[in-house]
């Protein structure tokens, strides 16, 4: 099987790729170098020159702060460049999967979000990601969309890098302890990307590990991990505070826990607690390099 990976320099795209490439796919990874997808004119002939068999969409605008400023720039890449990459694969008959995200909920519900719960998104990238998901939709009725949230990974920016970043410099960490989610590593997002293609599945699924957790919740864990492998730590101690406390230019989902039923049932094996999750990583983030 050919696979196109878009946004391959990305944390996520980065794992997808080596995943692809340890299942023995035959692997083009295109990232912003390569393609700018701020061009959306340019984006849909050079998906089809490739005339892979899945297309798989990681390429994203997905600075959520910054996009309430640049929100022309956030609708380029995640709408009207999700729209191109569908009209490059429908060209020669391919099959796409998009990859998209919890923002495209409000948060206001207390129980998991099924993937057919109404959208409500609260900013400007929950907005362009949920008119890329339409605008995929609408060229390709068989694409399929695979939601993510709490995304981090051994590659590129993420929380737990960051955290790791801060418990290195200072003695007390605070972390929002109000927004509910569930932690997603990029590894198991991928093995769930890839089974989708092996599946030829189409319509919209949610992923991100089991369990859930505030960000608090994950931080403790992180630094907790941390000492057991001898990362370097100067923090003593980690306080939970409520969102006021830490205001950011976008408003983020309160609640943003998906459901995994969906595609439980589309993956051959159980997906990973994100606890679990976490540990691994950490321990492959651990080794020399």
């Amino acid at each position: 099987m050919k696979c196109l990976v878009t946004g391959a320099a990305g944390q996520l795209g980065q794992e997808t790729v080596l995943a692809l490439q340890a299942a023995g796919e035959v692997v083009i990874g295109i990232d912003r170098q390569e393609l700018d997808f701020s061009q959306p004119d340019q984006v849909a002939e050079a998906i089809a020159a490739h005339q892979a068999d899945w297309v798989i969409n990681c390429a994203a605008y997905t600075n959520v702060d910054k996009a309430e400023q640049e929100q022309e720039q956030a609708f380029l890449v995640n709408r009207d460049s999700a729209r191109a990459v569908a009209e490059g694969v429908a060209s020669y008959g391919g099959r796409l999967l998009h990859v998209s995200t919890d923002f495209i909920f409000g948060g206001e519900q207390s129980h998991p979000y099924a993937e057919d719960d109404p959208a409500n998104p609260l900013g400007v990238y929950g907005q362009s990601k949920w008119e890329g998901e339409q605008a995929v939709q609408d060229v390709m009725p068989d694409a399929a969309i695979l939601r993510t949230a709490w995304v981090y990974g051994i590659h590129g920016h993420n929380f737990v890098k960051t955290m790791l970043r801060l418990a290195a410099e200072r003695d007390e960490l605070r972390v929002v302890d109000d927004q509910i989610g569930t932690p997603a590593w990029t590894a198991d997002i991928s093995r769930a990307l890839l089974s989708l293609t092996k599946a030829d599945a189409s319509g919209v699924f949610n992923f991100t590990n089991e369990g859930v957790a505030s960000w608090y919740d994950f931080a403790s864990e992180i630094i907790a991990n941390a000492r057991d492998l001898g990362f370097p730590l100067k923090v003593k101690k980690i306080s939970p505070i409520p969102s006021v406390d830490f205001p950011l230019p976008a408003t983020r989902p309160a609640y943003s826990v998906l459901s995994k039923v969906k595609i439980r049932q589309a993956l051959d094996y159980p997906i990973p607690h994100w606890r679990q999750s976490l540990t691994a990583m950490m321990q492959e983030l651990s080794r020399p390099r």
